[in-house]
């Protein structure tokens, strides 16, 4: 059975190895391992992500949705110290990577968890995501209808989907799904669009 990097528990060896990454600006080594989302590097479309949204307020609750090894959440918490940072994955050992690279370059505001870790009062003033577009279309319609509407009142998500993985479509369903929110085309690059909701 081939495995994927949405595998809660990963049944492959971890292998688990150093990669140097530019983040916030800045050189930092992280530990990443197989079984999990882009082992390798950080992927073109959280690349562009990364890229394209605006620099983070300076301190809020912020959301990292589907968080891998954690190039999302680490620049996040590296643009705001003195934010709180949920990191979520269902795969457990990337929720590990996480932990190990937040704690060695001291980003005390990352938290990483699964999706049932963080309370239900917990509203997120940002949302930033590559989401796991491969799981499917219902299944990908689910993980954000559990998420989105968590944005606190004026919050905002930024979310990068591959042009030709429906980009355009799931614009149109999340304003269908949410007529008091605004969705707009934010940013397009490489093949990638960074969609923004705006929570009213």
């Amino acid at each position: 059975m081939s495995e994927h990097y949405f595998t809660a528990q990963p049944a492959s060896e971890a292998d688990l190895r150093e990669r140097t990454v530019t983040l916030a600006g800045r050189e930092l080594p992280v530990t990443v391992a197989s079984g999990i989302f882009s082992p390798e590097a950080i992927d073109r479309g959280t690349a562009v992500l990364l890229r394209e949204a605006p620099e983070p307020p300076a301190e809020g609750t912020f959301l990292d949705l589907g968080c891998g090894w954690g190039p999302i959440a680490l620049t996040l918490a590296l643009h705001s110290p003195a934010a709180t940072v949920y990191a979520v994955d269902v795969n457990e050992r990337a929720l590990d990577l996480l932990r190990r690279n937040a704690s060695r370059h001291s980003l005390t505001g990352v938290r990483p968890t699964g999706p049932d870790g963080i309370p239900e009062d917990v509203r997120f003033d940002l949302i930033w995501s590559n989401p796991p577009i491969r799981i499917g279309k219902a299944a990908l319609h689910e993980v954000l209808t559990r998420w989105l509407p968590r944005l606190a009142a004026g919050g905002s998500a930024y979310l990068v989907v591959g042009k030709q993985l429906g980009a355009d479509s799931l614009q149109r369903w999340i304003a269908q799904q949410w007529p008091d929110f605004v969705v707009e085309r934010y940013a397009s690059d490489k093949g990638f669009r960074v969609l923004r909701v705006l929570a009213p």
